[in-house]
């Protein structure tokens, strides 16, 4: 992707954080941005931050009949959608055993099923328009690495990377790019997400992982940044997008554990490739 003035993007989680952030750089950058989010009050007061071609709809990324609803707001408002950003996520915390199944669904309509959303209702529309088009699913560091008391979170995050890898693999005959934004620690709200949850807010003085993301988000970096890195990734056509780079050491710690138990399994004669 060259050039993005003129053209039309889609992004969900745009009242705040690192969808707010997206949209004041793409608009920036010359393009048309129609702004997703489920809170109508939060979504037109950060309209107003922006400068620059927007509009807005309301939209839960987990009915895909809303999702829907905000494609057709989209081509009504602009006639073309050609880069969607599937950014809107939560998050919350618990150990094993005692997480609500309720709030288990919560975390995965929106984090994994919402990005499944975005991709089924928007490709068909770039598909038609014949331009190719480009994805940008919002995944975390924690779909590479998982943390101990963010089971659900990691669990809907590592689903987003396999998903995407495999619609990086899929799109590309038909020039539409992907990438997996994969973001540790940034100052939004997404440590506070938890307060919406089906189950409510009890039960979290157990959660570990809820109090330290609250400190370690507060201490983050800035979305802008994020947002800056996001588009110069999307333009060199990056898989994926990631912004703290000594998190590196923990992927290659997995990919150790990883490989340590792969060569075991083929050290073993019970898996020894047949010789006939």
């Amino acid at each position: 992707m060259k050039d993005i003035a003129g053209k039309t993007a889609f992004i969900t989680g745009a009242a705040s954080g690192i969808g707010l952030a997206l949209t004041k750089r793409f608009t920036a950058a010359g393009a048309n941005v129609m702004m997703a989010d489920i809170n109508a009050d939060t979504l037109a007061a950060a309209q107003k931050t922006v400068t620059g071609k927007t509009a807005t709809v309301v939209c839960d990324v987990a009915d895909p009949a809303s999702v829907q609803s905000a494609a057709d707001a989209t081509i009504a408002a602009f006639g073309s959608a050609h880069i969607i950003v599937n950014n809107a996520g939560v998050s919350t915390a618990g150990k094993p055993g005692n997480v609500p199944l309720a709030d288990w669904r919560w975390v995965m309509d929106i984090n994994l099923m919402g990005v499944v959303h975005g991709v089924e209702t928007f490709l068909p529309i770039m598909r038609e328009q014949g331009a190719g088009g480009y994805f940008i699913n919002t995944a975390s560091m924690a779909g590479h690495v998982a943390a101990e008391g963010m089971g659900p979170y990691n669990a809907s995050k590592f689903a987003v990377v396999g998903y995407s890898e495999t619609l990086a693999q899929e799109l590309a005959r038909e020039k539409i790019g992907v990438s997996i934004l994969c973001p540790a620690w940034v100052k939004t709200g997404i440590a506070d997400a938890y307060k919406n949850r089906p189950s409510g807010t009890g039960g979290l003085n157990e959660a570990a992982g809820q109090h330290m993301a609250v400190e370690a988000v507060a201490n983050g970096i800035d979305a802008d940044v994020v947002a800056d890195w996001t588009y110069d990734c999307m333009m060199a056509r990056r898989l994926y997008i990631f912004t703290h780079p000594h998190y590196h050491s923990f992927i290659e710690q997995r990919k150790a554990m990883i490989d340590a138990d792969a060569a075991a399994c083929a050290a073993d004669p019970r898996f020894a490739k047949p010789t006939g």
